[in-house]
Formats: C-alpha cells, structure tokens, sequence
C-alpha cells in the first residue's frame, strides 16, 4: 500500500519540474533575439510620367487612287502594226504605245496634195481672169454679166483651195493619229489588243487599248462618319484647328503590312455634301511617292489631327491595371505608401497612353512590379526617367 502512494507524487513532481524548466526558457534573451524578422518592403521602379504638348489623332480607312488615269484608245480605225511598250513598264509622256497601219492614210496624204496643186492652178487662172475682165468692164467693153461670172469661178476657186487645205490638215492629222503616244508619264498596264486586229476609231465606240495610271504623286481617298466631321466643324469653328477646306493639315498613312505610320502627306480636298446612302464625308489626301511604292487600289489607314495641341499627361501602358470595372495606376506618396489612383484613358501617343482624367503629371506612378504593389502597402521606389518617345 505504501508503494502505490508514492508513484503519483513522483509523477506530479516530475510534471512541476517541467513547468518550471519551461518558465525558465520563456525568460532567457536569447530564446527571444531568434524570433522572425519582417520581409524587406520590395523595391519597385517608379517614375513621372510624360507631359507634354501632343495632338490626338483620329484613324480611317481608305485606298490610294491615281491623281491622273488615261484610257489610250484609238483615234483612227486601222489594223493595229505594232506595240512598243512592255506590259505593266512605266513610260514616259509622248512614248511611243502603238502604230496602226499608216499606208491608207500616207496615201490619202499624198491624193490631197495632189489636188492642192490642182486647186492652186485654178484658184490662179480664175483670178488672172477675173483681173482682166475687171479691167475690160471698166473701159466698157465686157458686158456685166461676164464680170460676175467671173467673179464667181474666182471665188469658188479659191472656196475649193480652202477645203483641199483643210482636208488635207485633216488627212495629215489622222496619219499622225497612227502612231498612238503616252498623253501622260506612269506606269502602263497591259495591251488589250494584239497586233493584226482591227480596232475602231472615233468618239464613239472606239477600241481600248491600254490604260496609263500616273503614280507621283499619289491622292488617298478615305471617308469620314458624320460624329467626326461635325466635331471637325466646331474645332474649327473655336480656333482650336484649321479646317482642312483651309489648311492642307498634316495626315498619316500606315500600309497593310505595317503596324507604325510611315507615309506622311497633306489633306487635299473635302467634298461639298455628305452621302446620305452612308452618312460619311469624302476626304482626300495627298502623298509623294517617288519610290513609286504606292499603287493605286492599295488599301491603308489614314490618321489625321483629331484635336488641336495641348498639354498631356503620358504612362506607360503597362502601368496600367484593372480594378473590377476602372483602370488605375499605383501612385506612390511620400511616405512610400501606395494608393491606387483611377484614370480616364485615350489613344496611344508616342508609344503612350493618353490619360485624360486622373493625373496631374507631378506625380509619381508605378510603371514595373505591379503584381507586387498592393494598395495601401508600402515599397521601396527605385526612380527612372521615362524617354520622351517609345517605338
């Protein structure tokens, strides 16, 4: 019975032996130096953003055409001799295209000549007779009516002279219609007619031959919604832009196959109506193009001063992040602490987004390590200069 007593005092003093070794450990200062240290903030590379004087621009569709295109048809009907050109060749203005057949009308030529001659002689006995008549009239010894009959042989003598001349302006004429010119310098396209056929000439029903379109300068034609040119009208009306009726204001031109615009070229025209089928404006541009490589046809889009200049804020578009259903930037204050800021955003200027509400420009935003800032957390900033242009 005296065995049994003593096992639960030894347990109990073996439990307040622990306790105490516990209560000891709680108070040494080296157990407490190795509690966790915080995180280091994280370093974040922050920076202004870009302000400056920009120009919004405003983009449409279009196709360049030819400033000058010919349709070289024959003037004259004939069998087609030769073609002098290669198909699609750029020529020159008075090149050689084709020549039609040019012996009938040599011959014709040559027959009108002939009868000048002929109507020179007697254009000339008809005046030395009239001459002499005239005189015996006046001394009384040709009656009147002989004058006059010779007056009339003179007069249509010289009536016959006249339409042989013009004939033959005529004749020469169609034989220099036998050799068909370039009337203006582009590139050609190919010959619809082979050589051996017969093509019609004339006004009417005439043959098509080729057709020459001239390349420098180019026009671009694009049209414009109704909402853009009326907010055209009012620019213009406040002073803040030209209209374009007015000022040849600069435009932009970015091919099929390119992401930047690289063709720069004027505004040339604007039309005097809107089309009611479409409610669109038709505009008009206009490009050098001494390389020749724009085409008539191509497609490209166009982009053109959409407001006047101002002063604008710039961000990087990666410093821009979702927040449910608004954009916002990360500004960070003076104390380091980040907030998020919301913003109205616009087109891209400068490989920039254009903030329109939002931003003063002096502040200082997040640009790299979103995913690392959390609003009302603080970082430690590492400050870059932003370059005034990105590609």
């Amino acid at each position: 019975m005296t065995q049994q007593s003593d096992e639960p005092r030894t347990v109990g003093a073996c439990a307040l032996a622990l306790i105490a070794l516990l209560g000891l450990t709680a108070c040494d200062p080296r157990a407490s130096s190795q509690a966790p240290k915080a995180p280091p903030l994280p370093v974040i590379t922050v920076s202004k953003p870009i302000v400056k004087d920009i120009t919004e621009w405003d983009e449409f569709v279009g196709r360049f055409d030819a400033v000058q295109s010919v349709e070289v048809r024959a003037r004259v009907s004939g069998y087609l001799q030769s073609v002098h050109f290669k198909d699609g060749a750029l020529v020159r203005k008075g090149d050689l295209l084709f020549v039609i057949d040019p012996r009938p009308f040599k011959a014709a030529v040559d027959d009108l000549t002939a009868a000048i001659t002929s109507a020179e002689s007697r254009l000339e006995f008809a005046s030395v007779d009239f001459r002499r008549y005239e005189r015996l009239a006046k001394e009384g010894f040709a009656p009147e009516r002989q004058l006059d009959d010779r007056r009339q042989r003179f007069t249509a003598a010289r009536a016959d002279l006249e339409s042989a001349r013009a004939k033959l302006a005529r004749a020469k004429l169609d034989l220099e219609f036998t050799e068909i010119r370039a009337p203006i310098a582009g590139r050609i396209s190919r010959k619809y007619v082979s050589e051996g056929n017969l093509v019609v000439g004339g006004a009417n029903e005439s043959t098509l031959l080729t057709t020459i379109f001239e390349l420098d300068p180019i026009y671009f034609y694009f049209d414009v919604d109704e909402r853009s040119y009326l907010g055209y009208v009012r620019m213009s009306q406040r002073g803040d832009r030209p209209s374009s009726r007015d000022v040849q204001n600069p435009v932009e031109v970015a091919l099929a196959d390119e992401k930047t615009f690289t063709e720069k070229g004027k505004m040339d025209f604007v039309d005097n109506r809107l089309d009611p089928a479409t409610g669109t404006m038709r505009g008009r541009a206009v490009f050098e193009n001494k390389d020749l490589r724009l085409t008539p046809g191509m497609f490209g889009r166009l982009r053109l001063p959409g407001t006047g200049i101002y002063r604008g804020v710039l961000v990087p578009e990666e410093a821009v992040t979702n927040d449910q259903d608004r954009r916002v930037v990360y500004v960070v204050g003076a104390d380091h602490v980040v907030r998020a800021q919301p913003v109205r955003l616009a087109q891209l200027v400068d490989g920039y987004r254009i903030v329109r509400e939002g931003l003063k420009g002096d502040e200082t935003i997040v640009i790299n390590g979103l995913l690392r800032v959390r609003p009302g957390g603080k970082i430690e900033p590492k400050m870059t200069t932003l370059p005034q242009q990105r590609p």
